[in-house]
């Protein structure tokens, strides 16, 4: 059996998607900066994908331009892939930013390859870091918002279930199991964290923020997640 290459398998996700991975029995392979390759440059990357037939590709710049070199320099070198499994984001067509267009083109690239393509909501690390930003301050702005935050264990559960199948094209997006105000979610952070802060909303202009407001990062319908943001930061 060959092995399975997970790229970024040091981040947050890409470590416990090489934990569920490893407990399957699969053996798996990690590119990263970290094991000396770089996507972006293409060092180390043939090497990596040597005989690999299948792919977890999580590794991302946050930099629109460069994660699209880095997916280009994966399929080019990539050769013997059967199976390349994508994490994209939840509402990348709908909300115009510059990573969002760059994770876009990234999603056609794939498609070149047998593919799964998962698109999900924000992690809940990524809003315990917005917030705990926003804490920093007497007077703690939130974004007039609603969020479905999913937790990365989830993720990881459906990406080594994806992985360990045949590729599906684009699955289902999925999400975590509420979809709450940003407001309450700030609420449940500050009494997690022993905190006090009063709160004040705000909402800011253009296409992308009137696209969140609308519902364009949520996918109220299928909340695959399981684990809620109290849970996760109370764990």
């Amino acid at each position: 059996m060959t092995p399975i290459l997970v790229t970024g398998g040091t981040g947050t996700l890409g470590r416990a998607v090489v934990r569920e991975l490893t407990a399957t029995g699969r053996d798996v392979r990690v590119l990263s900066r970290g094991t000396g390759g770089d996507l972006v440059t293409g060092r180390g990357v043939a090497a990596a994908v040597a005989d690999v037939e299948t792919v977890v590709h999580l590794a991302t710049t946050l930099r629109g331009r460069r994660d699209v070199t880095a997916t280009r320099n994966l399929v080019n070198a990539g050769t013997s892939i059967r199976h390349l499994v994508f994490i994209s984001i939840v509402g990348i067509d709908r909300i115009p930013i510059g990573y969002y267009r760059g994770k876009l083109a990234a999603e056609r690239i794939v498609a070149e390859r047998p593919h799964t393509i998962l698109r999900a909501t924000q992690f809940h690390d990524l809003i315990r870091t917005v917030l705990a930003g926003a804490a920093m301050l007497p007077l703690m702005p939130i974004p007039r918002l609603r969020a479905q935050p999913i937790d990365v264990r989830d993720v990881a559960a459906r990406l080594t279930e994806l992985a360990t199948g045949d590729p599906r094209g684009r699955v289902a997006d999925i999400g975590g199991p509420e979809v709450k105000p940003l407001r309450a979610l700030a609420a449940e952070y500050l009494r997690a964290n022993g905190k006090r802060r009063r709160t004040v909303e705000f909402s800011l202009p253009g296409k992308a923020f009137r696209a969140c407001r609308e519902g364009g990062n949520l996918v109220p319908g299928n909340p695959a997640g399981t684990i809620t943001f109290e849970r996760f930061l109370t764990s």
